[in-house]
């Protein structure tokens, strides 16, 4: 169902299993989750799909949705800060920033005008309706 290929390597597989700790983690923060762990769920209905997205701990308004023809990509801004109080001296301040993103294809154009997103509880939720079908056939005239 995904549009998009994956490339595994034997020295990637190496390291995630020998050492993840060291070479896999961020200096600070959680780890940004692969465009393959941002889980979807998508369901087929008449007039529309549904998809489910699991993105936790983003903000609404770092998410962003775009769907053109039949191809929905989400993408997520990840920001994550200490915060201090503003009694403290700040010795040092980590931040860490990142975008993980995925796409895929659906069997039907969408609508993008009449589609709709809800993000709540860590789970994007969108309403993809089917574009209605037009014939543009025309007959042609026998000379």
């Amino acid at each position: 169902m995904t549009s998009l290929a994956t490339r595994n390597s034997f020295l990637n597989d190496f390291f995630r299993d020998t050492a993840p700790s060291f070479f896999i983690k961020p200096l600070h923060g959680d780890q940004l989750p692969d465009p393959d762990q941002i889980k979807i769920n998508v369901s087929e209905g008449a007039s529309n799909y549904t998809v489910t997205a699991e993105i936790p701990g983003v903000k609404k308004e770092d998410i962003h949705v775009l769907v053109e023809d039949d191809v929905v990509t989400l993408r997520a801004d990840i920001k994550q800060e200490d915060q201090s109080a503003s009694t403290e001296k700040v010795l040092r301040s980590e931040r860490y920033f990142g975008t993980v993103s995925r796409s895929f294809r659906m069997a039907e154009n969408i609508d993008e005008s009449q589609s709709k997103a809800k993000y709540e509880n860590g789970v994007l939720t969108l309403t993809l309706p089917k574009k209605a079908a037009v014939d543009t056939s025309k007959r042609l005239t026998i000379e």
